[in-house]
């Protein structure tokens, strides 16, 4: 009976050494993260040896692949002739074709198309009649393609003068031949507004940052930029086009690919440019999605790291960063709650010293988190762009307590309807956000 007690004494114990060791994992979740993004970066630039980020050569028009850029569109009148007459006019590319996938469209959109096609006879369109999504555009679009490589290019973003250029240079040598798509490093267009220029340095974080640190370890990455992303079209057709139910494409096609053995590609030195949120709505819209599509690929795959976890070995970390960060976000959210709750009832107890302590100590944990965001986000801005983004500094602070903030509440929020598409009852129907002219931005 003593023994029986003595061991039920020492399981107790070790089950409350193993969930204390599992909180303190989620405490500091935020924290290591930063240091280790960090980390990889720095060893992206001074350690890794086979990156391309400056080295690249021009193709002679002779021996240029035919590329077919892309267009998905739904309702982007106000977008669409600037963003087609600069692919025609200012890039640096011969052998290319412009498709676009007019997605049930009730705009002027389709007669924009019509009239530029006058202007460019390598521009070409399919009209679809009803709207079912991005994915659904694309996955068509991909069987009218004539290239071997498809760039996707949304209606509002523009490559650099160079980019397919630059795009071609990752294809066209013998160790390339298992690269599935190459994605560009995005950079934000509308600056004029506080949010564009704090998104300014949040993609510098995400992009100049954990992608560089993704490639780094891996030579992979989690996710394309559905913005910019030039692919080869047999590895599209290898993993059956994109999921047309996800609510982030590009997310889960980047997963597909890696599972069954294809490489994504990070390019930093081919920048496009995009149109991002300018409102706290639109913007909050935009991350549910993220957060909806990061899940979905979570749930997609979790019994194939489960089951297999060796077969799976090299993309083993990147699943686990995805676990930790769903998990820390619910705990995020969940002791959140419980701490405003509970120096609430302090406050109308009159336990002042209570409420005193449990900020400082909160203050004491920010204070962590802000300085690991802040080294992150310094490595960032001085390896994006050759430290050309630096002047947004300022605006690092709005980013590390506005985004951070609302990053994991996305993930709680969606966490349901992520569960409700892996179970088919997901939608890819998209709707354009406000579009304004890119001369109403400069």
């Amino acid at each position: 009976m003593t023994n029986i007690f003595i061991d039920h004494i020492l399981e107790a114990t070790w089950s409350q050494t193993l969930l204390n060791i599992f909180l303190l994992i989620l405490c500091l979740y935020p924290v290591v993260g930063s240091f280790f993004w960090f980390a990889g970066s720095l060893s992206y630039r001074f350690l890794k040896t086979n990156k391309r980020d400056d080295n690249w050569e021009m193709i002679p028009v002779d021996q240029q692949p035919l590329i077919t850029i892309m267009i998905p569109a739904h309702n982007e009148e106000v977008m669409i002739e600037e963003t087609i007459t600069y692919l025609f006019d200012q890039l640096n590319y011969t052998n290319f074709e412009v498709l676009v996938m007019n997605d049930g469209s009730t705009d002027d959109t389709a007669a924009i198309i019509h009239r530029l096609q006058d202007k460019y006879p390598r521009l070409r369109t399919v009209e679809i009649v009803k709207n079912k999504g991005k994915a659904h555009a694309f996955n068509i679009g991909m069987y009218f393609a004539k290239g071997e490589y498809i760039l996707s290019n949304d209606a509002d973003t523009i490559p650099e003068q160079d980019a397919l250029m630059k795009y071609m240079n990752f294809f066209i040598h013998d160790r390339d031949m298992n690269t599935s798509a190459v994605t560009a490093n995005m950079d934000v267009q509308n600056r004029t507004k506080l949010l564009g220029k704090s998104q300014t340095v949040e993609f510098s974080s995400i992009v100049g940052v954990i992608k560089r640190s993704q490639t780094s370890v891996n030579d992979s990455m989690y996710a394309y930029s559905g913005a910019n992303t030039l692919y080869k079209k047999s590895f599209l057709i290898d993993v059956g086009g994109f999921r047309q139910n996800r609510a982030t494409e590009d997310i889960s096609i980047a997963w597909d690919h890696q599972m069954v053995g294809a490489v994504p590609r990070f390019a930093p030195n081919i920048v496009f440019h995009m149109n991002v949120p300018e409102t706290i709505r639109d913007l909050y819209k935009q991350r549910k999605r993220w957060a909806q599509g990061g899940t979905e690929v979570w749930l997609t795959n979790i019994k194939k790291f489960l089951f297999h976890p060796i077969q799976r070995r090299y993309q083993l970390s990147m699943f686990v960063d995805s676990t930790l960060s769903i998990i820390w976000s619910f705990f995020f959210v969940i002791t959140t709650v419980m701490f405003l709750i509970l120096m609430g009832y302090f406050l109308i107890t009159g336990n002042y010293e209570r409420v005193f302590h449990g900020f400082m100590i909160s203050f004491t944990f920010v204070t962590f988190e802000l300085f690991a965001g802040f080294m992150q986000l310094l490595a960032a801005l001085l390896l994006d762009h050759h430290g050309a983004k630096l002047k947004y500094w300022f605006f690092a602070p709005l980013y590390m307590l506005f985004y951070w903030m609302i990053n994991p509440i996305t993930v709680v929020t969606t966490f349901i309807p992520a569960l409700k598409t892996i179970l088919g009852f997901g939608s890819g129907t998209w709707v354009s956000p406000t579009r304004k002219s890119l001369q109403n931005k400069k």
